[in-house]
């Protein structure tokens, strides 16, 4: 299944703001990394965002937010959330704590 290309574009929009953002075609969608880490992408019909452990445990707990799976092992620390299912702004919140998530990381 090729990926949302219009998720793609609100998910560009947001993210190519922040300075040191770079996007690359991974997994059949799209990825983009943060200081060489990866932040959020873009899967099938779904956001895929990185908020570390914690993060994404609370996050699963709001509705139709699951841990990300597309290997049929769930990936601790990433969430996946269908396009319908997040709004705009809520988006945005996501990524904010996505970002601040990365920016703890190392660079890569």
């Amino acid at each position: 299944m090729v990926y949302n290309e219009e998720m793609d574009k609100l998910l560009n929009n947001i993210v190519s703001k922040w300075k040191k953002v770079i996007k690359k075609k991974m997994f059949g969608g799209t990825g983009y990394l943060l200081n060489g880490n990866m932040v959020a992408g873009i899967y099938k019909d779904y956001y895929i965002i990185r908020l570390g452990e914690e993060n994404a445990n609370a996050a699963i707990k709001s509705p139709n937010i699951n841990l990300l799976d597309i290997t049929g092992r769930p990936m601790k620390g990433w969430v996946m959330i269908g396009e319908d299912s997040v709004s705009k702004d809520n988006l945005i919140s996501w990524l904010k704590k996505a970002k601040e998530f990365v920016l703890n990381l190392p660079p890569k």
